[in-house]
């Protein structure tokens, strides 16, 4: 990009600090402020919350200029080059059409991408066809344990890699995440297809958006490799991610920033890494690899075509449950399956939720 000075960036949606009075998230505008402070010469312009108050305790912790309660006014009136997007999943597409048609150069929207799939597709094309960069916050990608678990199994430390497994409490919230390392782990590999079973006990409801209590999703992706992931009753000390390969088994655990490497049924190395499975700083790195794509002109591990690939063989999993059956990709539905199945009641939400073993 040309302009002289520093890069301005706006965001949309502030809420509240995380665990603060009131906080209904994780606070994530204030993660994704922390994250560009942190970069040279980057200027926080404006911010846009329905909420006043929010905008300006927003603003006093971050020195952000310029308060709007409405976004489109603030995308009007301010000339930014970069937007965050920090809403719950519904408004993703809506707010991320709106910005990019106002000429925001790159937007960097919270992830998951939106509450269906066709509204996915949306923004991602809206984006597409305005030249915008778009990326979704999925910084754990960027963090020591799951680089180091991508760089043993890329080295053949476990020979082929045959099968890759995740567990973790729902596909939707949590496994825009696996899913997407998963896709990371097999180098980008598009899915060939999906083949999912979801129960809605407990009625779970993430952000807004309906969540499988229990699921289970087996996806082959075109060069053979086969994935697993099983949703619900986690407990702290599962294995949240396993790669098996002709020669043996890399695994990650839930809480230990530790990577267990077997051979033939030998535990042959432990690794110790960097503490980076859920804290703030990879999204530092996120952030600063959404910025550096936009200032260099490049692609960024966290662009809208990944993002896509992971969404996919998430509503592709929910579909398979409606169809009671495999979904070969591309798939061709526009909406949330496990929603429309709610709707029309054909899951309940009966009985308790799963309990952590």
């Amino acid at each position: 990009m040309k302009r002289k000075g520093p890069l301005r960036v706006g965001f949309i949606g502030v809420g509240r600090p995380w665990r603060s009075a009131g906080a209904t998230g994780f606070g994530m505008a204030y993660e994704h402020a922390a994250a560009y402070l942190a970069l040279s010469n980057i200027r926080l312009a404006a911010c846009a919350d329905i909420r006043p108050e929010n905008g300006r305790a927003f603003a006093e912790k971050t020195g952000t200029r310029a308060i709007y309660t409405d976004h489109r006014k603030m995308l009007r009136t301010e000339d930014l080059d970069m937007v965050s997007i920090c809403v719950w999943p519904h408004l993703h597409a809506p707010l991320t059409i709106d910005a990019v048609r106002a000429g925001v150069k790159a937007v960097h929207c919270e992830k998951p991408m939106a509450e269906s799939w066709g509204a996915s597709q949306r923004m991602a094309a809206v984006a597409k066809k305005h030249r915008a960069r778009l990326t979704f916050n999925h910084q754990r990608r960027f963090g020591a344990p799951y680089r180091k678990m991508r760089d043993l199994a890329w080295a053949g430390r476990a020979g082929k890699i045959l099968r890759m497994e995740a567990a973790c409490p729902n596909f939707y919230d949590w496994g825009t995440h696996w899913v997407d390392m998963l896709n990371m782990f097999n180098r980008e590999t598009p899915a060939e297809w999906v083949m999912g079973q979801v129960d809605w006990r407990g009625g779970q409801v993430v952000f807004g958006v309906p969540c499988d209590s229990q699921g289970v999703f087996q996806i082959r992706y075109v060069n053979g490799v086969e994935g697993l992931v099983t949703t619900g009753g986690n407990r702290p000390d599962d294995c949240a991610l396993r790669m098996v390969g002709t020669e043996g088994i890399i695994e990650l655990h839930w809480n230990e920033p530790i990577l267990r490497l077997w051979r033939h049924g030998r535990k042959v190395e432990a690794i110790r890494v960097e503490n980076e499975l859920h804290g703030g700083s990879a999204i530092g790195k996120a952030v600063a690899d959404a910025v550096n794509a936009l200032r260099r002109g490049k692609m960024s591990e966290l662009g809208a075509d990944n993002a896509l690939r992971a969404t996919e063989i998430i509503f592709a999993g929910y579909e398979s449950a409606r169809r009671r059956g495999r979904v070969d990709l591309p798939l061709r539905i526009k909406d949330n399956p496990l929603a429309a199945m709610i709707a029309a009641r054909q899951l309940k939400a009966l009985g308790k939720p799963p309990t952590k073993r």
